[in-house]
């Protein structure tokens, strides 16, 4: 069975782990790695569960500690050709990177373990580039959108097959307009290549909600311009709406900086 837990979402850092019955694969390495070892000994697992790293994008918050565990671990790091490129440029990564890069083909299923098999979509986003993942593991379809301004046709084709979705709902809309940030950094947050908002994010669950969905996970919230109980009440409102009840769907907050328990 697969399972999920997350130790981190927002821009504090970013890194969740999938385990399936054999091997587990970690997402993003944007928190470091003495924690994500402090959590995987309080599951009675350990670095040698992690066969594969998945990365997202070359933002910080995403990839702080990808060359630590490059360096220690020497894992397979699994992106798109576009992002290992910009890794092996990265400050971050730059040292570390080479002997683990392993590229994602666009368009097909890419075997990453004996477990997992990760097929990437782009997701609009400022950063040299950023992608979504579908991750099949023993009938599931686990869907994972993080850092995008807006939701695509092919990311909702993908949620609308899904029995996991993990989606952003950034920021609450006035809280953004009425807060201390500078307009500029407003607009890049607000205007299609920064952050998925909560009423957007609503109008998407509302979308791709289906029969076989099962779980919905809300990610990287924003600390000064968003809470998790706004977010989770905007996105239960959409699930009413479309006429799923409480207990059909799991609607869960991940949190910024606390580890998540183990779901699925």
């Amino acid at each position: 069975m697969m399972r999920l837990v997350n130790f981190s979402s927002g821009s504090c850092g970013n890194c969740s782990f999938l385990l399936g019955p054999n091997s587990g694969i970690l997402i993003d390495a944007g928190v470091g790695i003495r924690k994500v070892k402090k959590e995987l000994d309080s599951l009675s697992l350990g670095y040698g569960n992690i066969s594969a790293i998945l990365v997202t994008h070359d933002h910080g918050d995403h990839i702080r500690s990808l060359g630590s565990f490059c360096k220690r671990l020497a894992l397979p790091v699994w992106t798109s050709v576009k992002l290992h490129e910009a890794l092996l440029r990265h400050p971050f990564t730059r040292d570390w990177i080479g002997p683990c890069r392993n590229n994602l083909l666009p368009g097909v299923w890419n075997p990453l373990t004996e477990d997992f098999d990760v097929q990437y979509f782009p997701l609009p986003h400022d950063a040299t580039q950023c992608i979504g993942f579908a991750i099949r593991c023993e009938g599931h379809l686990f869907v994972l959108m993080t850092d995008l301004g807006h939701v695509t046709p092919e990311a909702m084709k993908w949620a609308g097959e899904a029995t996991t979705v993990v989606i952003e709902s950034n920021y609450d809309m006035d809280m953004l307009l009425g807060g201390d940030y500078p307009q500029e950094l407003k607009d890049r947050i607000s205007h299609g290549i920064g952050h998925l908002s909560n009423d957007a994010c609503a109008a998407a669950i509302g979308s791709f909600v289906h029969p076989g969905l099962r779980n919905i996970f809300l990610c990287h919230l924003s600390g000064n311009n968003n809470t998790p109980e706004l977010a989770y009440k905007s996105a239960r409102a959409a699930l009413e709406a479309a006429g799923i009840g409480a207990g059909e769907v799991a609607l869960r907050v991940l949190k910024r900086g606390i580890p998540s328990q183990f779901f699925l």
